[in-house]
């Protein structure tokens, strides 16, 4: 009897001991999150110059990739031109068709990798 009470007390702290740990590996992730902000990539921030067609959309002056992708997003939205049921979808205008390669209707994802055909 005794040695089955202290095969049960050694699987009860060896269960502790994971719990503990487990604990251990949040407080570590929370630490990081608290700290200091992400330095971004520089080759996001380098200034990139539009072409014709997308110039038409972001303005002519070389500005950044990131900045690109916001003025980008801002006109989709000041247009409306989001799908209402798919809103993963961008319904081009005049101005964008160029940009997207004469397609009406492309997804947020694909829109990333035709815009990045237009800048140098």
């Amino acid at each position: 009897m005794a040695a089955k009470k202290g095969a049960k007390k050694g699987g009860a702290k060896k269960g502790g001991a994971k719990k503990s740990s487990a604990k251990k590996g949040g407080a570590k992730k929370a630490a990081k999150k608290s700290g200091a902000k992400r330095t971004p990539n520089a080759a996001f921030m380098r200034p990139m110059q539009p072409d014709a067609a997308l110039a038409a959309v972001v303005g002519n002056t070389p500005i950044p990739r990131t900045e690109i992708t916001k003025k980008l997003w801002a006109y989709i939205k000041r247009k409306g031109l989001q799908d209402a049921k798919n809103r993963r979808q961008i319904n081009a205008d005049e101005a964008l068709k160029p940009v997207f390669g004469g397609k009406s209707n492309v997804s947020m994802f694909e829109m990333t990798k035709l815009v990045n055909k237009h800048i140098k």
